[in-house]
């Protein structure tokens, strides 16, 4: 019997899933798909698919998972946690159930590095290009995911992927009607573990088939999941997603428009983090595994529920000290000190417009328009003055020094001495608007090329208001936005206050030609970036800080008892680069070929580090170039009936590294840690796997990589120079290796996979090494009859982290300080029962 997914129960009436199209999709954008595959076509290149897991025979080092090995993961498992059974990708899951962030990192590169895709829709934060892995689309409605191990697409809308790319690409709608839904249920399956922490989701799709006898379909899937996170007795998950499509076919050669939108509603607290040297102690042999759950306070008691002190609520009343509640005005006691109080709500959204049109024999236009928002935050409790902020004789309200004056009595005692308790998040909302345009021209069967224009633009608006806290120590809004306290004057209150623009012009060509069994590929990208700062706030240091006043206030007394403070401003950047991208493959014999590729990429300063920089004076500390990377691949793939393997070797040279700083002649020679170019940094590696199955019924996969680097130089801090000179980049692990083994007995299928995860730095200074960790998980499914109309009824059971491996989950590294950095999530089990109408 073929391997098959908990999905696949409703093949016949969903037709889901990349095996039932007739070429798999490995690109990014509706042009790059079809430039790509109209090649692997004409030149027989097609890899083959080994249970799920495919090898494309382009130029570039690529790994493909296709819905088959997709929904063998848990149903809601972020596709972050699933592609890493790709060679080179290292992910660390903040818990077992993947919505609650994570992280990742490909080839040593950090996800600020890798640009993740959904249908050539870029996901990356468009301010400081973080990939928040917990709002990612529901998976049961993936075809595949690609990986791009170094390079990216040269109509791809990113301002930062030296690392690689990540392309997810959504199912087309069956052409009959169909139902599938999956209901879950799981749990912490480790001692000590909270009895609040269940997991339970429900999934539903609904496939319309074609509604009005032209070819007009559609899906509409929604989803809904709830838990409790491992590490954070007060903190839950709830999540709603919905997901949509809609597909035309235009005629019978290929072209089509489609619209297809999501939106995902996730309401959690954050996982709760501890410094990584304080985890590395847990590994003596007097901690136990029951101990992760009480290592964040020091005697195991979480306060929750709490209540306020009298008097320190906004409106109850009473007559309290002003240092009952604040002792330093940045700990709230019971009710906010632990950093699990602490909430991260998103609403995420986005409509995907593609289509592909036949303008002449050979020429085609491709245009894939997209739109998105987000409204997101992140931050707790923290205290609110009743007062006003005094400096220059005069009294101002606003946030100052890191605290949040408002001049008015808040909680109603009938005097304006008392700190109350607040909640302080900083609030982001960001609308996006992009196209990708592709028009490919076939000249003949061997020769094609395409030029393309990529615009993307996003408007990201930054504050930060204040709410008040309840009584039990809860926010009364998790979007302070919504809620937001107001002074005596009714303004409000912002500890940020800023409006980003993050502008791309791009034009790219590309030509690829085959001579008999040579293939060359020929590409160039054009990219133009702009990124606009709006600063209303005045810069206090180079590190960020702000005071932000309330609005209408005279500032003159201020100004002048703060002459060193930066004044709001406006303040533009550009960079623009030419980043060619060329490569080859060579069949020399019909079952083996031989591949190579160079691309030179291109990373812009994102936008917070920039804000950073006005507090200097418009100039080149304030003004880092951008950092530029020069990557080369080459490598051997092999391909024979069920036999498929890769093997690559990669180098990868960055200049002008970005990061954090000491810099002895900034601030009028003063000094002072600036973000700046630190100079080279080498990188190198070898990726491979081997997909096999032995029979129809079985697979065996094994894969591994090992990855270096090199700093050439030493970096000066403010407490004298770091030796980095001729250390391993900090973060990521320098070698993983796995297997996956699958095997079925007529109804039952069995799967069961581990990877073995190396040694991280903590530091650029290679100071202290964290543990290498190993994970085991288990897979089954069993058909266990049909559905009303034909489809399976079929159980599905998760294990991970089998044998509950306790290691420090992710860490960003650092130059020569501490990381933070969560538990890596236990052992866990779920059941999912799915039904296919």
């Amino acid at each position: 019997m073929k391997f098959s997914s908990v999905l696949n129960t409703a093949t016949s009436a969903l037709a889901v899933g990349v095996a039932f199209l007739a070429v798999p999709a490995f690109a990014q954008s509706t042009g790059s798909v079809d430039f790509e595959e109209d090649a692997i076509i004409v030149t027989g290149l097609r890899a083959e698919d080994v249970a799920g897991l495919e090898i494309p025979a382009t130029p570039k080092a690529k790994q493909v998972l296709t819905a088959e090995q997709i929904q063998r993961a848990r149903p809601g498992q972020t596709i972050n946690d699933i592609i890493n059974l790709v060679p080179g990708v290292s992910f660390q899951n903040n818990d077992p159930w993947g919505s609650m962030g994570g992280g990742f990192t490909i080839r040593g590169f950090g996800a600020d590095r890798v640009s993740q895709t959904l249908d050539g829709l870029p996901l990356n934060d468009s301010g400081n290009y973080a990939l928040y892995t917990n709002q990612q689309v529901d998976t049961e409605i993936l075809e595949s995911v690609n990986v791009n191990l170094g390079v990216t697409d040269v109509d791809s809308p990113t301002a930062s992927a030296s690392g690689g790319t990540v392309n997810i690409r959504t199912r087309t709608p069956g052409d009959d009607f169909g139902l599938f839904t999956t209901m879950t249920i799981g749990d912490v399956l480790t001692p000590g573990s909270y009895s609040d922490s269940l997991y339970t989701r429900a999934f539903g799709m609904i496939d319309t088939g074609d509604f009005t006898g032209i070819g007009t379909k559609a899906f509409v899937s929604a989803s809904y999941q709830n838990y409790g996170v491992p590490y954070n007795p007060y903190g839950r998950v709830d999540k709603t997603q919905l997901n949509a499509r809609l597909y035309q076919d235009l005629g019978s050669n290929g072209d089509f428009v489609s619209v297809a939108g999501h939106w995902n509603q996730n309401r959690n607290n954050f996982a709760g983090s501890e410094n990584v040297n304080t985890l590395l102690g847990y590994y003596d042999d007097e901690f136990s595994k029951r101990d992760r759950y009480t290592v964040y306070t020091a005697d195991g008691q979480f306060p929750y529920p709490c209540s306020l002190p009298e008097g320190t609520v906004v409106g109850g009343g009473g007559t309290p000290d002003k240092d009952d509640f604040y002792n330093d005005s940045s700990s709230s006691g019971d009710c906010g000190a632990p950093f699990y109080r602490r909430y991260n709500p998103s609403d995420t959204g986005n409509i995907r417009g593609s289509s592909r049109f036949t303008l002449a024999d050979g020429l085609l236009l491709t245009v894939d328009p997209s739109y998105q928002y987000v409204k997101a935050n992140g931050g707790g409790p923290d205290g609110i003055y009743e007062g006003f902020y005094e400096t220059g004789g005069q009294q101002y309200t606003g946030a100052f020094n890191g605290r949040y004056y408002f001049g008015r009595d808040l909680n109603g005692d009938g005097d304006t001495l008392d700190v109350v308790g607040g909640n302080d998040p900083s609030q982001t909302r960001t609308d996006r608007l992009g196209v990708i345009a592709n028009l490919i021209w076939e000249i003949n069967d061997d020769h094609r090329v395409r030029v393309a224009y990529t615009w993307d633009r996003a408007r990201h608006r930054q504050t930060g208001q204040i709410t008040p806290m309840l009584a039990n120590g809860e926010p009364s809004d998790v979007f302070a936005i919504d809620n937001a306290l107001l002074d005596l004057n009714g303004e409000e209150v912002n500890k940020r206050d800023r409006l980003s623009w993050a502008i791309l012009h791009q034009v790219s060509g590309e030509y690829r030609g085959t001579f008999g069994d040579f293939t060359a590929v020929l590409g160039l990208r054009a990219p133009f970036f702009t990124r606009r700062l709006n600063q209303n706030c005045y810069t206090t240091s180079i590190s960020g800080y702000v005071d932000c006043p309330a609005p209408g206030q005279d500032m003159t007394a201020y100004e002048e008892a703060n002459p060193d403070h930066a004044r709001p401003q406006s303040r533009k950047y550009t960079y623009d680069k030419l980043l060619p991208n060329v490569g080859f493959t060579y069949n020399f014999l019909p079952t083996a070929s031989v591949f190579a590729n160079y691309a030179k990429g291109l990373s812009v300063p994102g936008t917070d580090p920039l804000y950073d920089s006005l507090y200097l004076p418009d100039g080149d500390f304030a003004r880092p170039v951008p950092e530029t990377t020069d990557s080369f691949d080459v490598g051997f793939r092999y391909r024979e009936g069920g036999l498929t393997a890769q093997l690559a070797g990669w180098y990868t040279q960055y200049k002008n590294r970005l990061a954090s700083a000491f810099d002895p002649n900034a601030n009028n020679g003063d000094g002072a840690t600036v973000y700046r170019n630190l100079g080279t940094v080498d990188k190198w590696g070898i990726d491979g796997s081997i997909a096999y199955q032995p029979t129809r019924n079985s697979l065996i996969y094994i894969f591994g990589s090992y990855n270096d680097s090199e700093i050439k130089d030493d970096v000066v801090s403010a407490d004298g120079v770091v030796a980095t000179a001729g250390n391993m980049e900090s973060g990521s692990p320098n070698y993983s290796y796995g297997a996956r083994g699958q095997i079925a007995f007529g109804a039952l299928e069995l799967g069961a996979q581990v990877k073995r995860t190396g040694k991280r730095w903590l530091d650029d200074e290679n100071t202290t090494r964290v543990p290498s960790y190993t994970l085991v998980d288990f897979d089954a499914r069993l058909v266990i009859g049909e559905g009303p109309t034909g489809g399976d009824v079929a159980l599905q059971l998760n294990l991970t982290n089998l044998f509950d491996e306790y290691y420090v989950g992710y860490f960003g590294g650092s130059l020569n300080g501490e990381s933070f950095a969560q538990i890596g999530a236990p052992r866990a089990g779920s059941l999912a029962l799915s039904v296919g109408f």
